[in-house]
């Protein structure tokens, strides 16, 4: 596909040239600066002085004016002109010889130095002297099969180097001490310095005209088989992709990022980028292309021409304006070497974001979402194509030159309904990965804002995810947006996260009540419940709690017992308020003391003896209802028997007294044994609910905590209530025996043989005896051990005491009592803890006699 990329500008007009001359044609030129040379076939060399002028329109002309013109006096055609600017000087080829003349007046320097015997030379960019002030000259010499390095200098020549070739040279290009030739039947790479050679590829000189052109360090373009225009090192490799030219290419010319390329009709620019062929300008008659100093210039017979690059911005504009983008972006990366760093990343960037807003248009949504990122695209430009996206206190003013040709989505869908859902979704999707990047610093509001919108028209199930979470929507064009689209539930979550519960609860509560629909959630009261429970203030909790409990006060009453430990805690809603709140509603107010005695454990008296009454009223109702224990009865007798023996804090008589005269011995023996009456808690037990089982499990719990005797106590009431005078049940009987049998461990086996009747028989104790024949043993055996203990601890102390006396003690007729300052008559004394001694009568002495004081020993009296 076509790319203007150059244009062609008229620089030296056949009538300044030749005038009516029509015998006289261009053989070769030169460029250097503003100095444009000229060798013609009549030995003639033509100096102008190139002037560029650009008009308002930005339309580029060349006027050329002429300088002098020079005879050479050979009547042989000028063949090559080269500039040596450092010198002052022109190198010129005519008739096999190079000779120096003076860039200015092109008049031979004095001394005459030349080159003979060159059919065509080059110079050596990359030279390898070093020397400023001289240049180096490749000659293909008339000698077959020879090449020749000269030294120039600005009036003399020297030889450097000869070098003989495998075939004879047609063409030579020069990059420090390697040679690129065109032999007679293949290009080949040469070391003139080591002599080593490296061959390239093969190709015939006698049927078309080869071409040698250095391009930059060690690298040479060539004219290939086939067409081709083949990219070399000067290692003999490729690191660039052929172009595809003509077959009968006469001249080439390097113009980044462009191969010009020149044949008998057509100039063809060639792109180094993705090697296609980018632009054709018919040129007849052309027969010289060369470039110079990056001026591309090319010439027919009678006239030379300029090829003026269009800038590459320009050109990647047009690319663009043709939706080419691939060709676009490709140019961009090339043109990186020939532009500022600075000003080459704002135009790139620039030229992503245009390519991202065709690959929009396009709904080529991955690539456009991927251009955007790399360009790091002002996420504003792409919300402001959505109507009414961007909230109305945005300041955002579209980028000037515009970045796409769109006035909005609808003109860019043409109301395609089907384009502009897609279009939103991608915008929904490019906006849920940007907001939390450093692509939306500054502008976080309006990205947040038009992501809500989007999901609120699309009914998207993030739009809850996103109010929930840390968001920047704007409450006063979300608020809106949400209420034109009936998101009721997610306008409170809005209001919520803004600080406005109240606002919130309001409008959910409207909801439950059927005032406003909306179906987002279908458990919304309990929402309503869990977000009550959690709020922090305190009016909003008493204001709904009403309403929250008329709905469902088993469910309701969570708003109170499910608030956060914390606040529980410090008591910031009093627990007396909320119960006296509760009494209306019954259920809730036994789940909310339950909760005070059983999960806070609360240690007053008042709570718990409050949940025991409603227990206790409420089966007494439900007993006064149905005679048969239902589940919900049945429920609340295990909740109070449950409350009755664990707490030890509400008021046993109280409730005591309200039991009397109701069925509820259970609980009754529960109470009695709280007192401590156990013969009458057992009484009930055993001869009016007959429950011999809980008899014994009354005995354990109640001795839970207390010694064994208080247990043991326990057990003989139970006997004895089972073997009381005139019991002559046999039940009981049974019972006492299975007590004796199944608790041996918990009697006194004499005080148990003296109570049992005489016609027991022993094998009806048998299990008995021998349990209590097994503990009595396992209790002496126990005793012993526990005096073993005690003996050998016993002597670990008496030893730990020998090694307490420490050193012995020596007495002599020294020594002398440190109370009276006598000296001992007989080895009795005492000893202060200090060292110090005295005698024992003086020592007694000194406790009944405060006035007697020791002289040495210390204020302690310990001996």
């Amino acid at each position: 596909m076509s790319v203007k990329a150059f244009k062609l500008v008229s620089a030296v007009e056949r009538e300044m040239l030749m005038g009516d001359k029509n015998y006289i044609n261009i053989e070769c030129i030169e460029c250097c600066g503003k100095n444009l040379y000229i060798g013609t076939n009549d030995c003639f060399i033509y100096h102008f002085l190139l002037d560029e002028k650009v008009s308002t329109a930005g339309k580029i002309t060349f006027a050329a004016t002429k300088q002098l013109h020079k005879y050479l006096g050979l009547k042989k055609p000028v063949s090559e002109l080269k500039a040596a600017s450092a010198l002052t000087r022109l190198l010129v080829l005519c008739d096999n010889t190079i000779t120096l003349v003076n860039m200015i007046n092109l008049e031979p320097v004095p001394t005459g130095a030349r080159i003979k015997g060159a059919v065509t030379f080059t110079l050596n960019e990359n030279p390898v002297s070093g020397d400023p002030f001289c240049v180096e000259v490749c000659i293909i010499s008339v000698k077959r099969r020879t090449i020749q390095m000269f030294m120039v200098f600005e009036d003399r020549v020297q030889i450097v180097k000869e070098v003989f070739t495998p075939e004879q040279p047609c063409a030579v290009a020069v990059d420090g001490y390697y040679l690129c030739l065109a032999l007679t039947t293949q290009y080949i790479i040469l070391n003139y310095n080591t002599g080593v050679s490296q061959d390239l590829f093969p190709y015939c000189s006698d049927e078309k005209r080869p071409i040698v052109k250095r391009i930059g360090r060690q690298e040479f373009l060539l004219a290939g088989p086939g067409g081709l225009g083949m990219f070399a090192t000067v290692d003999g490799i490729s690191q660039r992709a052929p172009v595809h030219w003509s077959e009968n290419v006469i001249g080439a010319a390097l113009c980044f990022p462009y191969v010009v390329a020149l044949d008998d009709e057509f100039i063809t620019v060639h792109s180094m980028l993705d090697q296609q062929q980018k632009q054709t300008l018919p040129f007849k008659e052309g027969h010289i292309l060369q470039d110079f100093e990056g001026k591309v210039i090319v010439a027919t017979n009678k006239g030379v021409y300029i090829l003026v690059p269009l800038p590459l911005e320009k050109q990647i504009q047009d690319l663009l304006a043709s939706h080419r983008v691939e060709e676009a972006l490709v140019l961009a990366k090339g043109a990186r070497r020939n532009i500022p760093k600075e000003k080459f990343q704002v135009m790139y960037k620039r030229i992503l974001q245009q390519a991202g807003f065709i690959q929009f248009a396009q709904l080529q949504f991955l690539e456009a979402k991927e251009l955007f990122r790399s360009g790091q695209l002002d996420v504003r430009e792409l919300i402001s194509l959505y109507p009414f996206l961007l909230p109305t206190s945005s300041s955002f003013i579209r980028s000037h030159p515009p970045l796409h040709e769109y006035a909005d989505l609808n003109q860019l869908t043409q109301g395609d309904q089907e384009k502009m859902t897609k279009c939103k979704r991608f915008l929904m999707s490019y906006l849920n990965e940007v907001r939390s990047t450093e692509v939306a610093n500054g502008y976080k509001e309006d990205i947040d804002t038009a992501l809500l919108k989007l999901y609120a028209e699309a009914n998207h199930e993030s739009l809850l995810d996103l109010l929930v979470s840390e968001n920047f929507c704007l409450l006063t064009d979300s608020a809106a947006w949400l209420e034109k689209h009936k998101k009721y539930f997610a306008l409170g979550l809005l209001y919520h996260y803004n600080g406005q519960d109240a606002a919130a609860l309001q409008l959910w509560v409207k909801i439950v009540d059927g005032d406003i629909q909306d179906s987002t959630r279908s458990d919304l009261y309990d929402y309503i419940v869990d977000f009550l429970t959690f709020c922090s203030d305190q009016e909003l909790v008493w204001k709904y709690s009403e309403w929250i409990l008329q709905k469902n006060e088993e469910v309701g009453v969570q708003i109170f017992t499910k608030r956060p430990l914390e606040e529980q805690e410090k008591n910031n809603i009093n627990p007396d308020d909320i119960i006296s709140c509760l009494n209306k509603y019954p259920k809730a107010r036994v789940k909310y003391l339950e909760h005070l005695v059983l999960e806070r454990k609360i240690q007053k008296e008042k709570y718990h003896t409050h949940l025991a009454v409603l227990y206790l009223e409420a089966i007494l109702q439900l007993k006064s209802v149905t005679t048969d224990n239902c589940t919900e009865t049945t429920e609340l007798l295990l909740k109070l028997r449950s409350l009755l023996q664990k707490s030890d804090l509400y008021r046993i008589r109280f409730i005591l007294d309200k039991i009397q005269g109701t069925d509820l011995h259970m609980e009754s023996a529960i109470l009695y044994g709280k007192l401590e009456e156990h013969e009458k808690a057992l009484h009930i037990l055993v001869h009016e609910l007959k429950d011999f089982h809980a008899a014994e499990e009354y005995c354990v719990w109640n001795s839970e905590g207390r010694d064994s005797q208080y247990r043991r106590t326990l057990f003989h009431l139970l006997l004895s209530v089972y073997l009381a005078p005139g019991a002559s049940d046999c039940a009981l009987v049974v019972a006492a025996v299975d007590l004796l049998n199944n608790h041996a461990a918990e009697f006194d086996a004499g005080l148990v043989l003296q109570v049992v009747p005489d016609s027991w028989s022993v094998q009806l104790l048998s299990p008995f005896l021998a349990g209590a024949v097994r503990q009595s043993i396992h209790t002496k055996r126990m005793t012993q051990v526990a005096l073993g203990l005690a003996q050998a601890e016993n002597l670990i102390y008496k030893h730990e005491k020998v090694k307490q006396k420490g050193a012995p003690i020596l007495l002599s007729d020294k020594k002398v009592c440190q109370v009276c300052q006598n000296p001992f008559c007989e080895p009795v004394f005492v000893r202060y803890p200090n060292g110090s001694m005295a005698h024992t009568h003086c020592a007694a002495n000194r406790h009944l006699n405060s006035n007697v004081t020791p002289h040495s020993p210390s204020s302690s009296n310990q001996t």
